[in-house]
């Protein structure tokens, strides 16, 4: 390829995000010509949406080879599945939360088999990443994957699941705003290159939702607006190469209290909250954030957690580790030591962490 040649980047070829989408999985694959697939469902998602899915696939004409529910994220299990499936099975579905949708995503991956991902709350936007989270000799790790060739979001099963994984993929979402900012603080520290298009469609979608007029977090229009956000964030990772445009000192602080804590908050919580913190830090749109917070009733969540501030505290320390290879805010000593100081001061941070 000569230095002029076009960039080809990875789309889904199936998205719908709308009421109902399960019943209709059926006549999505098969306008894509699949006719064996075989399905991973979450936990206990069987007895709830299973044999809906499966009555939709086989009245499409569609044989599911095997399915099963899966509860690991282990990599080495992880590959047995992967090279224990038929050698008939044109796709791989992964229907439910994080878990399957990254074991699944990445069984697909291993085999070179289209991934479609049907995901049953919007905690996060793993369900559009090219890469997935699993546990590698005994500790959790991103690695790399492939964009989902469909996504399949049930906006009423959405809608059904508990409030804390709607709230989690707000703080998910939201995060792409100090995101951006660190990536083009890397550029202008000469350690990163932004790509101007993947910074775009982040920035769009990020913008598009914290605008998304609302009654309630349940409404239809927020919902599908929050998915759609999250979907193309996905896609401006594909763009960009990597996770910069949705993942930069904020998550560090979630990966960092992940490795800290016995039973980790939802990845959407920790990040939401760190979020705002780093909005103040960067001095960049904390008013938007704790706006978006304040009246869609995330903080009001966060308040109920028991979130430990210390964690936090050693967490912003220990952040710079987790990338060392990144120039995030965080990775410089001023701007961690303010991170701190705000942690412990500011109004909206004192009523989460109840100081």
């Amino acid at each position: 390829m000569n230095k002029f040649s076009a960039n080809h980047i990875a789309i889904p070829t199936i998205l719908k995000v709308e009421p109902h989408a399960l019943d209709n999985i059926g006549v999505y694959l098969r306008d894509c010509d699949f006719k064996k697939v075989v399905i991973y469902f979450g936990n206990g998602l069987i007895d709830m949406f299973g044999y809906k899915v499966l009555d939709a696939l086989r009245e499409a004409g569609i044989e599911v080879l095997t399915y099963c529910e899966l509860d690991t994220v282990n990599i080495d299990d992880i590959i047995d599945l992967a090279f224990g499936l038929p050698s008939s099975t044109q796709a791989v579905i992964g229907l439910g939360g994080g878990k399957v949708i990254d074991a699944a995503k990445y069984i697909g991956f291993l085999r070179k088999l289209p991934f479609i991902s049907v995901p049953t709350s919007s905690s996060s936007d793993g369900f559009s990443s090219a890469s997935a989270s699993l546990i590698v000799n005994g500790r959790r790790n991103s690695v790399p994957a492939r964009l989902a060739y469909g996504i399949i979001a049930d906006t009423s099963v959405i809608k059904s699941a508990p409030e804390k994984f709607i709230y989690s993929g707000i703080g998910d979402m939201v995060s792409k705003i100090t995101a951006l900012y660190d990536w083009k603080f890397e550029e202008a520290h000469g350690a990163a290159q932004v790509n101007d298009f993947a910074l775009m469609i982040a920035k769009k979608a990020v913008n598009s939702f914290v605008r998304t007029p609302f009654q309630s977090i349940h409404d239809d229009l927020f919902l599908k607006e929050l998915l759609d956000s999250l979907a193309m964030s996905g896609i401006a990772n594909e763009i960009a190469g990597n996770s910069a445009p949705t993942s930069g000192s904020e998550h560090l602080i979630s990966h960092a209290l992940d490795k800290l804590q016995k039973t980790p908050q939802l990845h959407g919580i920790q990040v939401g909250v760190a979020t705002y913190l780093m909005s103040l830090v960067q001095s960049h749109r904390y008013q938007r954030v704790n706006t978006v917070f304040t009246q869609t009733g995330f903080w009001d969540y966060a308040a109920t957690l028991d979130l430990n501030v210390d964690d936090y505290l050693k967490a912003i320390d220990l952040s710079p580790s987790i990338k060392p290879f990144r120039h995030t805010y965080l990775h410089e000593e001023q701007y961690r030591t303010l991170a701190k100081k705000i942690l412990m001061e500011d109004e909206a941070l004192k009523t989460v962490f109840h100081l």
